[in-house]
């Protein structure tokens, strides 16, 4: 007896964790700073750190009044219905949710390329087929409207990231409002903003339910997660928003009481906890500032809680950085072998993770003078400007 043929799925490759990695290199884990996976660097909601202890005992209970209660919090915040936000465990269970509701066999999605796995892995899994649309890293990842309709060719769903991963570029909402418009009608346009806390953008909510001059959209959904600016990765807790038209296929898609009664307390602590988010935020403009004026390299703007830097060969950097203590993504599994990803963190660890990576390409540069100097990213004088501050 075998599995079903997989050969066309790809494992998801996650960040490596300190522990992982301390084992790996017989080292303590107190040498390493992780900023690979895009997490809080606060940690998690206090309120909801509290709320997880004093639920503890009560977990022999399925989280029925909870769930119910979480959704209406959310519902509340965006001043949606309640039926219109599904809960599920983490932003890639609502991916699964919208592929049961949406895909049937040999239906194909549209992604970008880069960008987040799962998308893909959600639509195989669910007997669907992926197709990409591609932002180029020559024109800074831009998203454009015309950029996802030159490639689009019916798919039932469209996929956005904003922010994306990992760029950090976003959207503006007149091409989110395009690209539904232009679309078939039965294709459905998807807004990941699991980085939109960070963002300096209004939600694509807006387009659902008519808000800032748009008309109302019934082909229109949204992910959101309080894994990011809420710092609740671990306990997996996300949730899509949907058009009214959509609340109904909820109770035949979900798995049930897919978001535990320990997810569905903190979450219902962590929302209510604003002086945590605003803090994270506070922290991650801080940081993102600081690593695109000191890092010595191209640093691409961004909007996430984390930053896309060009080192040329990024498996040789990662690694010398990971020997170092700081542990950064390799973003060769999105396709960029030139690229990692750099998480914001505190101010002290974003100020290692900035010494560590002029440290490592200084000393490839040093390494490779014999085969000439380093492309720079046409800002000589202002890196040399950089540096000497730094």
């Amino acid at each position: 007896m075998q599995p079903r043929d997989l050969s066309d799925h790809v494992a998801y490759e996650a960040g490596r964790g300190i522990e992982e990695v301390a084992r790996q290199l017989g080292r303590d884990p107190s040498e390493f700073v992780k900023l690979a996976s895009n997490e809080n660097p606060h940690g998690p909601s206090p309120a909801a750190a509290v709320a997880i202890r004093e639920t503890a005992s009560s977990v022999s209970s399925y989280p029925k009044a909870a769930h119910a209660d979480l959704a209406a919090a959310i519902a509340n915040r965006w001043a949606v219905d309640d039926e219109q936000v599904w809960l599920a465990n983490g932003g890639d269970g609502a991916i699964d949710y919208l592929s049961r509701a949406t895909l049937e066999p040999d239906d194909t999605i549209l992604v970008p390329s880069p960008g987040f796995a799962y998308y893909g892995m959600s639509a195989r899994f669910h007997h669907g087929d992926v197709r990409e649309y591609a932002l180029e890293r020559e024109d800074d990842f831009a998203q454009t409207a015309e950029t996802v309709l030159s490639a689009y060719d019916g798919d039932r769903i469209v996929y956005l990231t904003s922010p994306h991963n990992p760029s950090g570029s976003t959207i503006a909402l007149e091409a989110i409002a395009e690209i539904a418009a232009e679309t078939d009608d039965d294709t459905l346009v998807v807004v990941d903003e699991a980085y939109g806390e960070f963002a300096d953008r209004d939600s694509a909510l807006a387009l659902i339910e008519g808000r800032n001059g748009f008309d109302a959209r019934d082909d229109v959904a949204v992910l959101r997660t309080f894994s990011k600016a809420y710092g609740l990765a671990g306990v997996r807790l996300g949730y899509a928003v949907v058009p009214d038209e959509w609340a109904d296929a909820y109770a035949r898609v979900n798995t049930p009481f897919a978001a535990s009664e320990l997810a569905c307390r903190a979450g219902l602590a962590a929302i209510d906890d604003d002086e945590h988010v605003e803090r994270t935020v506070e922290t991650t403009l801080e940081s993102r500032a600081y690593m695109r004026e000191h890092i010595d390299t191209h640093v691409w703007e961004s909007e996430g809680n984390f930053v896309l830097v060009d080192v040329d060969d990024a498996s040789t950097v990662a690694e010398a950085m990971q020997e170092r203590g700081v542990i950064v993504r390799d973003c060769t599994s999105f396709g960029l072998p030139g690229c990692i990803r750099i998480t914001c963190g505190t101010d002290d660890e974003t100020e290692r993770a900035v010494e560590t990576l002029n440290a490592v390409l200084e000393d490839l540069e040093i390494e490779c003078e014999g085969d000439g100097d380093r492309e720079g990213d046409g800002n000589e004088d202002e890196t040399e400007t950089e540096v000497a501050d730094t």
